[in-house]
């Protein structure tokens, strides 16, 4: 299980290095793919992945990364009213075929999955998108490793009893000073690349740290779900590591939060 985990680990890492060096496009496309099987792996989670109201939500998100693609963000909550409507139309239309918490969950799959992670491809095309792409992954990765050292060595009290019995808030503190001082030592690297008018090593610091507060929030949320529906992982998609949700479960969530971090604080919009 550890060698196979290693490669698919290895692989990963691999793709997500061609994929945002190259940026443009192929960040676009994969990112989109990515999105789009996060969503089917969420909506098999209540079985209607393959339903009127999962080819409304798929179609939705395509157009939703259209949308994003030509800068016409203003078009994207229109898209959005669209959207609820159309579910609502095969709700009522059907019915009952369909629960209405499948509705509402199937509307939040766009959000959850689709818009959070789009982030990603938001962020790449930002000034020095390729250098500040990485703050996504130091934060979440970077945390997830080093909270788990932290918990090794120090943990004793529970952070979630009930829902990640192993997590202790020892390991959530390391991971989140981890995640700030992995920060702080690529600003020192970065600043060799990057001309800005702000300390690289405070900024990266700061926006790491809260990221990784962050992520542990994504990482408990999608476990969260699971445990809602009784389900060890997502999928096999990914061999030791599960399904896309499974493996950017905090990435969904910290992807989001560096990018207007960057924006609204930063300014680099």
């Amino acid at each position: 299980m550890f060698k196979q985990r290693l490669i698919s680990g290895i692989i990963l890492v691999i793709i997500a290095f061609v994929t945002l060096y190259y940026g443009g496009m192929l960040t676009f496309l994969v990112t989109a793919g990515i999105s789009l099987v996060g969503m089917y792996e969420l909506l098999r989670v209540i079985h209607i992945e393959k339903s009127a109201l999962s080819v409304t939500a798929y179609s939705g998100a395509i157009l939703y990364y259209i949308l994003l693609l030509l800068n016409l963000d203003q078009y994207i909550l229109p898209l959005m009213l669209l959207i609820l409507v159309m579910l609502f139309s095969v709700y009522v239309f059907t019915f009952p075929k369909y629960e209405i918490s499948g509705v509402a969950i199937t509307f939040f799959s766009i959000f959850y999955v689709t818009v959070m992670l789009s982030c990603i491809y938001r962020i790449r095309v930002l000034e020095d998108g390729a250098y500040m792409i990485v703050l996504v992954f130091l934060s979440a990765w970077g945390n997830d490793t080093l909270a788990y050292c932290a918990g090794r060595l120090f943990g004793k009290h529970k952070m979630s009893p009930v829902l990640s019995p192993k997590k202790t808030i020892e390991g959530a503190v390391g991971g989140v000073i981890g995640a700030g001082l992995l920060g702080f030592l690529y600003g020192l690297i970065a600043r060799h690349f990057i001309t800005a008018s702000f300390d690289l090593t405070v900024v990266f610091a700061v926006v790491c740290a809260v990221g990784g507060l962050i992520s542990i929030v994504g990482d408990l949320g999608a476990s969260a779900i699971k445990r809602n529906y009784e389900i060890k992982d997502y999928s096999n998609l990914i061999p030791g590591h599960g399904g896309i949700l499974d493996r950017f479960d905090s990435i969904i969530f910290t992807a989001p939060i560096i990018y207007y971090l960057l924006v609204l604080v930063v300014g680099l919009a």
